[in-house]
């Protein structure tokens, strides 16, 4: 359905049913005169719009100006006959829409985006595809200058159909067709989909395109839709911003400067003060990564189990070796920097050393790597890492345990085991004392490496773990999960330290600065997040309590509505919801409650205390009374009441405990009798007496303060009410004068006025059919 929304009244004023499935698009063309929607097949459907200032009777003179009313509102609508019909409904007093016919599009599934440029005269649309089909709307000279052409060719067809007739004899009725006046131009393929649009049309006749696609790249195209056969020319895109696909890897240079990221197809390094891309280069699908010593060169990990070397200086790539059978999942560098070890898919551990070879194109000598030895296992290898001190190799396997090897050896040392589903990232501490584990089961556990006990197994993300890192010369780390979050741990303490939030989409990996300043990360949403450590102190404190306070929200937003006593269950008097703002209402009520019995107890010993010395002793000031202005605890109470929120005011009410109520209802009686504010006071009054009704009237002590309430309320409302219609009568007499001296009529009486002219309309056609 598509609905028409009056901003002034704020109500819905019509409702089109005429689509057969959902609408994805609409825009307004033509002078805001044709209403243009697609829908989930292949039709645009088009309307025209009938404004009803713009529709004036043909017999009846102008009518009266009509003050008072929301622009575009009148009173009348022309049928096509002529006539002014008044029986409709009311949103056709403001306009009407009449479907004019439908535009077939190319594309067979539902619009994605539909627009007209500012112009209006440039209309395109696109689905889930590629291709951008753009239409032209024409002018009424244009639309003429067809009709006369085409009338030129019906006559001349019926003048040789019928010799008989002379041409003058011959009546040709052309009729004007959606296609005459919207005509389909051409249509745009881009190099990917299209997940947005927009367009200009330069007074020259240029129409330009620009293009966001799905594979991250901005495409701009330009062409003549005045040509017979325009044809697009895509003239310029942007590349270079980012990635095309998610990225999989990332490393950090030994200087802190460089950041090396790599995704499918490419591998791109930058700069990390700038935040400028300074190399592109094309690799295949990247899985693993990091900078050889000495930050010249890197080494990438794919898909398809090979190695390939790059250097950075001239951006080529230097030398492949297909390393493994399978996917080359983890790379680890050696302590000693001469080397470093690769775990795959084919079950096996390789340990690579780094030489100097000749290099066939010039003179000098280039890095390369060479196989020395191979540790063959029974499962997958997901992730390897070495110790700090080069002693010890942990490998991750597929069968969901850790193995601990000795690397001089390759002997097996120790086996940690204990999660439900295969650790996809680990790492060693510094000092080679603890390495943490995440897996896909959600879980980070912590183990010593001298004997191979956990020391605790933390709940760390809503779902899998992809990575984890420990930052340098210390035992904090983070960790990255699906769940779109990073999170800090302490791993002496098995604290949760803090959480980033940003990312929009499932976090692929991270990595952390050599000096632990600086911590980037990629995700599904294909964007890299740099992230800087603060001299700014963590308080542990506030982040709990910031914790608690989101998990609060969250867990309220998640409960039903609360339940109002007496009401059943399909009962919807109640609308609100419990929110964090609602408890802090309920709780500042509460705190002016206690204000006020504290010091009316104060205020009574006051009196004692003063007719047992026979003279005035000074009272002491509330500060909080104070510094609202010196006033009473029973004022004290009403501005708070006063100062909560009129969409929370139910919700903080219903949270209140009972104990508090007939103190308030006293206060009520009070307020109410000094005529201040009685309309929310009684909506306040009437809410508490719904939802309290079997306490209160179970509550002896509470039947005076009622009788005094029904008897106060009723007098202070009709008060209420009788200044109200005293100030309605006076606005009328200040309107009918207004009438009188400036001959207008207000929007009501002229919709009655009018509604008394059809009246005397069909009582005439009654007559005249009676007659007949």
């Amino acid at each position: 359905m598509v609905k028409w929304w009056d901003l002034d009244t704020q109500h819905c004023f019509k409702t089109m049913v005429g689509h057969r499935t959902e609408v994805w698009g609409l825009v307004l063309a033509s002078e805001e005169k044709r209403l243009i929607t697609g829908a989930s097949d292949s039709e645009l459907r088009a309307w025209d719009i009938h404004y009803l200032q713009e529709i004036e009777d043909p017999e009846e003179p102008e009518p009266k100006k009509i003050k008072g009313s929301s622009p575009g509102i009148q009173d009348s609508l022309e049928t096509e006959d002529g006539t002014l019909e008044m029986d409709e409904a009311p949103e056709d007093r403001i306009l009407s829409c009449r479907k004019v016919g439908s535009i077939i599009r190319e594309g067979r599934d539902r619009v994605v985006n539909l627009a007209v440029d500012k112009t209006g005269r440039i209309l395109a649309c696109h689905g889930t595809d590629s291709v951008l089909e753009v239409f032209c709307i024409l002018s009424k000279e244009e639309i003429q200058k067809k009709m006369d052409k085409k009338m030129k060719k019906a006559k001349k067809k019926a003048k040789l159909n019928s010799c008989k007739r002379e041409e003058e004899d011959l009546e040709i009725n052309v009729e004007v067709t959606l296609q005459d006046e919207i005509q389909r131009v051409t249509n745009i393929k881009t190099s990917a989909k299209i997940k947005s649009f927009d367009l200009i049309h330069s007074p020259q006749g240029e129409l330009k395109a620009v293009f966001l696609l799905q594979n991250n790249l901005v495409e701009l195209y330009s062409m003549n839709p005045c040509l017979p056969t325009p044809q697009p020319v895509r003239t310029s895109r942007i590349t270079i911003g980012g990635h095309r696909s998610d990225v999989r890897t990332l490393s950090f240079s030994s200087d802190n400067i460089a950041v090396l990221s790599a995704a499918a197809d490419s591998i791109k390094v930058w700069n990390r003060s700038t935040l400028q891309c300074i190399r592109t280069m094309t690799c295949e699908y990247a899985l693993c990564s990091f900078f050889v010593p000495g930050d010249r060169q890197v080494v990438i990990g794919t898909k398809t189990g090979k190695l390939q070397l790059y250097d950075l200086a001239s951006g080529n790539l230097l030398e492949t070796i297909d390393a493994h059978d399978g996917a080359l999942w983890s790379m680890s560098l050696s302590p000693d920097q001469r080397g470093f070890v690769t775990g795959g898919a084919d079950k096996s551990v390789k340990f690579w050393d780094f030489e100097l070879v000749k290099d066939e194109n010039s003179t000098q000598k280039r890095l390369s790597v060479k196989q020395t030895r191979i540790l063959q296992l029974d499962e997958d290898v997901l992730c390897v890492s070495y110790s700090p001190n080069q002693k010890l190799l942990a490998v991750s396997l597929l069968d969901c345990t850790v193995k601990i090897f000795y690397v001089d050896t390759l002997k097996f040392f120790l086996s940690l085991y204990g999660h439900k589903l295969p650790v996809i990232c680990m790492d060693i501490s510094y000092d080679g004392a603890l390495i943490a584990t995440g897996s896909a089961d959600r879980n980070v556990k912590i183990w010593g490496l001298d004997f191979g006990d956990c020391h605790k197994s933390l709940f760390a993300h809503d779902d899998s773990v992809m990575y984890l890192q420990f930052v340098p010369k210390s035992h904090l780390f983070f960790t990255a999960g699906k769940d779109r979050k990073i999170k800090q741990w302490d791993a002496d303490k098995f604290e949760h330290i803090q959480t980033l939030e940003g990312h929009h989409q499932e976090i692929w990996c991270l990595a952390i600065s050599p000096n632990g300043d600086y911590v980037v990360s990629s995700s599904h949403d294909k964007s890299l997040r740099l992230w800087e450590r603060t001299r700014e102190p963590l308080i542990l404190e506030e982040e709990r309590e910031m914790q608690r306070e989101a998990e609060y929200e969250e867990s309220v937003a998640k409960e039903d509505q609360p339940a109002v006593p007496g009401e059943t269950q399909g009962d919807s008097y109640f609308t609100g919801k419990k929110t964090i703002e609602t408890v802090k209402a309920a709780e500042r009520i509460m705190e002016a409650i206690e204000l006020y019995r504290e010091e009316t107890a104060k205020l009574k010993e006051h009196k004692a205390i003063c007719k047992a010395a026979g003279k005035e002793v000074p009272l002491p000031v509330n500060p909080i009374l104070m510094a609202y202005g010196n006033i009473s605890p029973s004022s004290y109470v009403l501005e708070i009441f006063k100062g909560i929120k009129s969409s929370e005011l139910e919700e903080s009410l219903l949270v209140l405990p009972f104990s508090y109520v007939p103190d308030i209802l006293t206060l009520f009686n009070e307020f109410i009798q000094l005529g201040s504010d009685v309309e929310f006071l009684c909506r306040c009054l009437f809410f508490l007496l719904r939802i309290h009704f079997g306490q209160i009237t179970s509550n002896q002590m509470l039947v005076p303060v009622i009788e005094k309430l029904k008897e106060t309320t009723i007098s202070k409302v009709s008060q209420v009410r009788d200044v109200i219609g005293f100030n309605m009568a006076g606005l009328d007499y200040l309107k009918r004068e207004c009438e009188a001296k400036s001959e207008v009529m207000f929007f009501a009486d002229a919709t009655s006025h009018l509604e008394e002219k059809k009246r005397k309309r069909k009582k005439k056609e009654k007559l005249i059919l009676t007659l007949t």
